[in-house]
């Protein structure tokens, strides 16, 4: 017999409160996809990028549901990995565990590469790799502290975050319908379709972007993990998780229509970010400064997350048997140490790189993670199938977070995250990771097996 969840005996504090879980819910998925990956998507799809992010969005609502239906009757740190483990079985654990390790170190790696850009914006001079290792340095300290810590420096960027798209909407709202900013010309919404039409690159266009689009939506699954050490995760998770599909509507497709409104979808670069853009049309220069604070602690957010996130899933996988038992340990404050600094160490990889390749590695990580991300997903919804065929029809009516419209949500979604995959495949920056993704899986079986992790896993 594997180890189930019960005989993992995690040994976490629950220190997340629901201020904490619903911030953090909401700041993994308003990142560097958003403040700057939204210009490359914008390029390739022009205006009709708004599709892409919708269709995006519903799919992210239905495996959130099925995560969330899990993790409200076991709410564990090691959320998916740890669901697999006991539900399909240790080598399923250990492939998700480790896959998602590596989308958060990807991740983080597309993080401290959008500082380097952030912080080249007030300083130029700067190294992009220097801005990346000092806020590394940081982000492991406040993580090392305890789960608290790590909870209330999310929550206030986050805030900082809603704020700031809400006000850009707000006052984009008013250039748009008043003719502020633009001389006093209305500009109102023609240019979403006057520039080639709303599908200028056809709907070819709008389908290319979704392996982006997917990408910025990596992190929402946070929720599931921060579920093993929030306060009362019955209340918490269901209602942070029903707040996912608006806020991708109001944060997203909010955001972008106004910036297509505003800006020409052809003017808009890939250099830089739309939001800097967009406030700099007012002519106050310091809103440009301010708006680019503002996406620097969207980027410091979600590798704060990142750092928070390998931990625990390090630790986990420690648990199981799927890591050395070095990872176990927690410190005084219930934190676990040795798995959050040896993730870490990975992670300044993307500062070596931001040294040798700075005008590639945004592409490059973006493609890993992605790849990465679509496996702890594709996971996620195998798991939740798997779970509901181990209750009865009495345990399924008394489910106090129930999908709606299982299994065929988890079809479609399965679907949809096939032919994302199967996309990379014709775009010639991702292309790669639909060879390397396998032989990563592959790579993992092996170690598997042959450093005896499937006895490991059985004792």
């Amino acid at each position: 017999m594997h180890k189930n969840n019960a005989d993992i005996g995690e040994n976490l504090e629950r220190g997340l409160e629901e201020r904490h879980i619903q911030l953090i819910a909401l700041g993994g998925a308003i990142g560097v996809g958003l403040f700057l990956g939204s210009a490359d998507t914008i390029k390739i799809a022009g205006p009709s990028i708004l599709l892409s992010y919708l269709l995006g969005g519903f799919i992210l609502f239905f495996i959130m549901r099925s995560l969330g239906e899990i993790a409200v009757e076991e709410p564990l740190s090691g959320s998916f990995s740890a669901y697999a483990n006991k539900y399909i079985g240790p080598l399923a654990g250990y492939l998700t565990g480790w896959t998602y390790w590596l989308n958060w170190i990807s991740i983080c790696m597309a993080e401290v590469t959008a500082i380097g850009i952030y912080i080249d914006f007030w300083y130029p001079s700067v190294p992009k790799w220097v801005s990346a290792f000092t806020a590394l340095i940081i982000m492991i300290i406040i993580n090392l502290i305890n789960v608290k810590a790590y909870g209330e420096f999310e929550f206030w960027f986050s805030i900082i975050k809603v704020v700031t798209i809400v006000g850009m909407i707000v006052i984009g709202t008013i250039m748009i319908t008043t003719g502020i900013g633009n001389k006093g010309v209305i500009v109102g919404l023609s240019n979403l379709w006057t520039n080639g039409g709303f599908f200028p690159n056809g709907i070819k266009g709008t389908i290319k972007a979704l392996p982006m689009v997917t990408f910025s939506f990596f992190g929402t699954e946070l929720i599931g993990i921060t579920a093993g050490e929030a306060k009362n995760p019955q209340k918490t998770i269901p209602s942070a998780i029903n707040k996912v599909f608006w806020r991708i509507c109001i944060f997203y497709i909010g955001s972008l229509t106004i910036i297509m409104s505003i800006y020409p979808w052809n003017k808009i670069g890939v250099i830089g970010s739309p939001f800097v853009l967009t406030f700099s049309k007012l002519g106050i220069k310091v809103a440009a400064g301010i708006i680019n604070f503002v996406v620097l602690t969207a980027a410091l957010s979600s590798c704060n997350s990142g750092i928070y996130t390998t931990g625990r899933m390090v630790y986990n996988l420690a648990l199981q048997g799927s890591a050395p038992k070095v990872f176990k340990k927690v410190n005084a404050s219930k934190v676990p140490r040795n798995a959050i600094l040896a993730s870490s160490a990975c992670m300044f990889i993307g500062v070596a790189l931001n040294y040798f390749v700075p005008n590639k590695v945004f592409t490059y990580v973006v493609a890993v993670a992605t790849f990465a991300g679509i496996f702890a997903w594709f996971m996620i919804l195998l798991v939740h199938i798997k779970y509901r065929k181990t209750l009865t029809e009495d345990k399924i009516k008394n489910l106090r977070f129930k999908v709606k419209g299982y299994p065929y949500v988890n079809y479609i979604s399965l679907a949809y995250l096939v032919f994302v995959f199967i996309m990379m495949a014709f775009n010639k920056d991702t292309v790669i990771v639909v060879v390397l993704g396998p032989l990563w899986i592959i790579a993992l079986i092996a170690i598997y097996y042959i450093f005896g992790l499937n006895k490991n896993a059985d004792n």
